[in-house]
């Protein structure tokens, strides 16, 4: 069994509530202290949580007291606990965003579940994307492109028409988000130890943003996106509904419904 915890809520009244419950039949302890994060909140929470405590290096597991809650495990009141024996651990890579902006200045942010390259205007995007030295195209005109994780394939990646990816492809997906010309791109798979270059081929005509997660920088003229090996995240799930279970739950949906 795990005792010592620290905890990390949101501020609703459910997760308020769940809270007072752990506290019960867990010793609340500092970060530094505890052998585990419990995370009350929905997605996007988790993945702020996430980036926050990153420097600890212990495990995450979610709770979900928000909406949809795919990063989070769901919560049963009756006879709770968190068992070593009952729990599966998955370890993500997130990927770097180096961005250079038209006043030349440079951020930077990491994407757990997908970097998204986003229209600006009321112009659509006019972008190229380089893997290495080669192009995977040389002018697309969008709304905009995402470059997506495989634990961020069931997200915004899927719901713009992405592969889903399994969580231990090694891969990233490259979507198109409503291509113009060409019109009929699907995008690119590629392996998560590819260098890609996004540029902005019209700076001043068609700004665009770029958006880590939840982390934007506008007027971008140039990305760089890479797999952050340094940096792995441990995340805990029930053996029942793991992560892996609902990525494959997500691709049969999909393999059902077309």
């Amino acid at each position: 069994m795990i005792n010592k915890v620290h905890f990390v809520f949101n501020k609703t009244s459910y997760s308020q509530k769940i809270k007072k419950i752990l506290q019960k039949k867990f010793v609340s302890t500092t970060a530094k202290k505890a052998s585990i994060f419990i995370i009350l909140g929905g997605d996007g929470f988790m993945l702020h949580s996430l980036k926050k405590l990153c420097k600890y290096k212990k495990p995450f597991y979610g709770i979900n007291t928000g909406n949809y809650g795919f990063l989070m495990n769901k919560f049963y009141r009756k006879n709770f606990s968190i068992n070593k024996k009952k729990i599966k651990l998955v370890e993500i890579n997130p990927i770097n965003m180096f961005v250079r902006t038209k006043n030349n200045q440079t951020k930077k942010g990491i994407a757990i579940n997908e970097i998204s390259i986003l229209r600006q205007s009321k112009q659509a995007a006019s972008i190229s994307i380089k893997k290495g030295k080669n192009f995977i195209i040389k002018k697309l005109i969008s709304d905009g492109v995402l470059v997506s994780t495989p634990a961020g394939s069931t997200a915004y990646n899927l719901s713009v028409h992405g592969p889903i990816l399994n969580l231990d492809s090694k891969k990233l997906a490259i979507t198109p988000i409503s291509p113009f010309r060409p019109r009929r791109w699907k995008g690119n798979i590629v392996s998560e130890n590819s260098k890609l270059v996004i540029k902005n081929l019209d700076v001043f005509k068609r700004p665009i943003s770029a958006v880590a997660d939840n982390y934007e920088v506008r007027n971008v003229k140039e990305i760089k996106i890479s797999t952050n090996k340094k940096i792995k995240f441990k995340l805990l799930y029930d053996k029942k509904n793991s992560l892996h279970k609902k990525i494959k739950i997500e691709q049969i949906r999909r393999e059902t419904s077309s």
